[in-house]
């Protein structure tokens, strides 16, 4: 490899990883995770690309997810401290550092005190989406421009910057819109009822297979005879414990846990208190569609066994886990 596609030494380089498949990642990310010192590295391309990581390469992991939440200021100092040592670093997230990647935050950082960085853009997913699903963002005569906003504006800002007649004035005038957002079945289901109203323009999602799809289909468990509850999200859980309290023992029930302190075994003990059978059937499905995926048959009663405790060490299970209960042991 050619000394300048080299990481440098103290110098920190903002690496975009794509939208998630690791063909795309581009050849100038690929040469400077084999020859980084040290790689911080968020959830999303843990599950992707770490494993291609070279066991040279100290690879971090500050995601933002769950309990495990590393906070922006923290993964700031630590860029500056390791490049400050005279590592090579590399900051990788998925998709584009520039694009809701909070990269611009991390350059500012970095510049304002006098450590050398690199911006590396990735394939934004506000291409590749609507290119995968075959709709053009513009297109000759139907759309000259296109415009990109966020469905999670920050709750920490005061008030929101989305002008939704502004918006509604540029899908008139032949602008595509792109919304990045979460799973409309899940977390943006009224966001999406409310940029239909808004534009009166045709809405397209453009969905991921989810685990818990994934799940049911393995567990052979329509979702639509089961209750869906996640629990991986921050804030009080206290609705969705109740739900879960109250389907219990009476409809199939479907689990995302967070990690690390609402594990299967946790939510087991859960329903076992609130009066589900503790021989009532339950799978655990882990790290599904990778290599290693596994499902462990169990009952309820067997699974609350490894309740408790709020890390890795914990639990025997993985973080990427599915949690799924058959009611009346079909």
């Amino acid at each position: 490899m050619p000394e300048r596609a080299r990481a440098a030494s103290g110098t920190v380089y903002l690496v975009g990883a794509g939208p998630g498949d690791p063909d795309l990642l581009t050849v100038r990310a690929h040469r400077l995770l084999e020859t980084a010192d040290v790689v911080f590295h968020d959830a999303l391309t843990r599950e992707t690309l770490v494993d291609r990581i070279p066991r040279s390469v100290d690879a971090v992991d500050v995601r933002k997810r769950a309990e495990r939440r590393t906070p922006q200021s923290e993964i700031n100092a630590l860029l500056v401290e390791r490049a400050s040592d005279g590592d090579a670093v590399v900051r990788l997230k998925g998709d584009d550092r520039f694009v809701f990647g909070r990269g611009g935050e991390e350059a500012k950082h970095l510049a304002e005190r006098g450590v050398a960085f690199e911006v590396v853009p990735g394939v934004s997913s506000v291409i590749a989406a609507p290119g995968l699903a075959g709709i053009p963002l513009t297109h000759r005569g139907i759309s000259s421009r296109f415009t990109v906003i966020t469905g999670h504006e920050t709750p920490e800002k005061d008030g929101r910057s989305l002008d939704w007649a502004a918006i509604a004035d540029e899908i008139a005038g032949g602008a595509t819109l792109v919304v990045l957002t979460g799973d409309p079945n899940h977390s943006g289901h009224q966001f999406l009822g409310k940029v239909e109203r808004a534009v009166e323009a045709p809405v397209t999602v453009v969905p991921g297979i989810s685990s818990l799809q994934m799940a049911a289909s393995r567990a052979r468990t329509p979702m639509e005879d089961a209750a869906v509850v996640t629990l991986h999200r921050s804030g009080d859980l206290g609705p969705a414990l109740d739900h879960l309290a109250d389907a219990a023992g009476d409809r199939h029930l479907l689990v995302l846990p967070r990690p690390f302190d609402w594990m299967p075994g946790d939510v087991a003990e859960l329903l076992v208190d609130s009066g589900a059978d503790p021989a009532l059937d339950a799978l655990v499905l882990e790290r599904l569609t990778h290599p290693d995926e596994r499902v462990t048959r169990t009952s309820l009663g067997d699974l609350r066994e490894s309740a408790g405790g709020s890390d890795r060490g914990s639990t025997p299970y993985s973080d990427l886990s599915v949690l799924v209960e058959r009611a009346g042991g079909e």
